[in-house]
């Protein structure tokens, strides 16, 4: 590994053998030299490195003696370990999206300039740097709160396990000062982990990732950090270290850390898993996110030393044997905002996707940003083993993608395509997912609805787009109807009524003469707001924006003048979806459901 700084970094490589004279002289026999151009990706958000201590912290961290007489076991310590195992993670994603044919992207870091850290030489000779800050973050909670049995993840007995994270999530918003709707990615170092050997557990530790509101957050212990390496120099001892772990002072994480290399893969590697989950990564079938990292030292080092953990004497690294991203890991990254790179096409800023049941059993997936990947679940399955990739076709991204149950059935196991249900996950180029529980169900005749009036004797057949909201709030019932501007052809929409508070109520739609249909209920502002249709010119109401997560948090009128309502309700709330029907079809009514408030919306389209 190497330090890249912006611009060109001419590298010189100088061969050498212990077989041949002079090859371990300053007149090297042979040398190569490669120019590698560096751009840093400033327009995409960093990864903030943290460490959080205790508000009573000694700020050490668990070392033998002879690990504190040569290199310390401090804070600043621990700065220079945390940093260069994230520069590890740097350098291991990017290498996995380059073999993926995805790019050299990868993460980046918010930076400071400060004496260099990450080589021995700038250490010596007091060198300045941008290197990645590490923020060092005080909780309100004492060493002792943290350090609390209750709270410790390892302990089987433990009654408030989840509790830690929610401590770290609470520091770093109050350190950061995040207002609403602003994303954080903050990968968390625990510094007052700590090893009881009374009681074989690691206290004050969790490994989690996930998020907490805007806050996307990964925590994990310091309790392998004695084995990390400082610098760039000791990389490859630190991977190549067979010292015994001593459980007198630090601890055999999952008896898979017997020596000190093993115990780094498994801090760094298992600190990337809990990133990987920060950066939305579910658990795959094999890879980073399972457990592959305990081989992680494989992509740094070229001979594997003894291992405690299988008993083999090592040997010579293959490609073959190295730990990975899962693909699935890495066609998320390269749609996500931190992977991001300058020469990267400008997206459309709506991410999200819609699915659209239509005629013979088939369904419409439009994603404004391009359909980028979708993930197929038989009943069952808990991670994914089947998968189908949408390319750009000749530079022209997937905005529109027809499925059927028969095309996806064909793509499963034989032994997996009579599950009663089927579950995808669709995944959009600009990071939006959309997640559809039964598929089987939403492309069957429960998705029509049989309109009384239109033309031919039978009349016309209406659909239902997949409802957004779960509908699951206590005393929720259906609303749904036609609009009446559709049903008589002499009836004009002529204004809307939005009922809102810290969330959607209900919508009235009034009519030229007066009357009008409720969806959901008169409840939040009272009167509600208005926003009034231009009925000289025949506008109609063409999609929504809906901001929705377990309920409707707020809705937007989209009308065909190009006109567009203000955002009712809480418009920070949920994530943002876009209903605009198909090309060929129309809105013609409103569909959901509501308790105290609505809780779940879809539209009725036909042609």
């Amino acid at each position: 590994m190497v330090y890249l700084m912006p611009g060109a970094n001419r590298l010189r490589f100088d061969f050498s053998s212990p077989k041949l004279a002079n090859s371990g002289s300053s007149n090297p026999i042979h040398s190569s030299y490669i120019t590698v151009h560096m751009v840093p990706p400033m327009n995409s958000p960093p990864l903030q490195l943290a460490i959080l201590l205790a508000k009573d912290s000694p700020g050490t961290f668990d070392a033998v003696p002879a690990r504190i007489e040569r290199e310390g076991n401090g804070l600043d310590t621990a700065i220079r370990k945390f940093r260069m195992a994230a520069y590890l993670w740097q350098a291991f994603t990017a290498e996995q999206m380059f073999r993926n044919k995805l790019g050299r992207r990868a993460f980046r870091f918010e930076e400071e300039w400060t004496t260099g850290t990450c080589n021995q030489r700038d250490r010596e000779m007091g060198t300045m740097r941008s290197e990645a800050r590490v923020h060092v973050i005080r909780s309100d909670k004492t060493l002792a709160e943290i350090r609390d049995m209750e709270r410790a993840q390892q302990n089987p007995n433990a009654t408030k396990k989840g509790e830690l994270y929610d401590i770290a999530a609470e520091a770093v918003k109050n350190y950061f000062q995040t207002l609403p709707g602003q994303k954080q990615y903050v990968s968390v170092l625990i510094m007052d982990s700590h090893w009881d050997a009374a009681a074989k557990t690691v206290v004050g530790h969790a490994a989690l990732g996930g998020n907490a509101g805007d806050l996307q957050l990964a925590i994990f212990g310091s309790h392998c950090l004695q084995s990390y390496p400082t610098s760039f120099e000791e990389i490859a001892p630190a991977f190549t270290d067979c010292t015994p772990t001593d459980t007198n002072w630090v601890a055999n994480d999952c008896n898979e850390a017997g020596s000190s290399w093993e115990a780094a893969n498994i801090g760094i590697g298992a600190h990337l898993h809990e990133t990987g989950h920060l950066f939305g990564c579910p658990h795959q079938e094999s890879g980073v996110m399972l457990r592959d990292y305990v081989r992680l030292n494989r992509s740094f080092v070229a001979r594997e030393a003894y291992s405690t953990r299988t008993k083999s004497k090592g040997g010579l690294v293959l490609e073959a044997d190295e730990c990975t991203w899962h693909r699935l890991d890495c066609l998320r990254f390269k749609s996500h905002p931190c992977f991001r790179l300058p020469n990267d096409p400008l997206l459309n800023p709506d991410a999200s996707l819609q699915a659209w049941p239509v005629e013979d059993g088939k369904v419409q997936i439009i994603a404004p940003t391009g359909v980028s990947y979708l993930e197929i679940f038989p009943e069952g399955d808990d991670v994914c083993h089947t998968w189908i990739e949408y390319p750009a076709e000749k530079g022209t991204l997937q905005r529109i993608i027809v499925l059927t149950e028969k095309e996806l059935l064909n793509r499963l196991p034989e032994n997996k395509r009579q599950s009663s249900k089927m579950q995808i996950s669709i995944k959009s180029h600009g990071g939006g997912n959309l997640d559809i529980a039964d598929f089987r169900t939403l492309c069957s005749k429960a998705s029509a609805l049989k309109l009384s009036f239109g033309p031919g004797p039978l009349g016309q057949t209406a659909f239902r787009s997949y409802k957004l909201g779960l509908s699951q709030m206590e005393g929720s019932e259906p609303h749904e109807f036609v609009f009446t501007s559709f049903k008589e052809k002499n009836r004009v929409l002529s204004k809307i009524v939005f009922y809102h508070g810290l969330a959607f109520d209900g919508m009235e739609f009034f009519y030229d003469d007066n009357s009008s249909q409720l969806f959901g209920k008169r409840g939040g502002k009272a009167g509600g707001d208005t926003f009034d249709m231009d009925i000289r010119r025949g506008e109609c109401i063409t999609g929504f924006l809906v901001r929705s997560g377990f309920w409707i948090d707020a809705v937007q009128v989209l009308t065909s003048l190009g006109r567009k309502s203000p955002i009712y309700g809480n418009a920070h709330g949920g994530s943002p979806h876009t209903l605009l029907p198909p090309r060929g079809y129309n809105l013609v009514g409103v569909s959901g459901s509501c308790a105290a408030w609505v809780d779940g919306f879809s539209v009725l389209i036909t042609k």
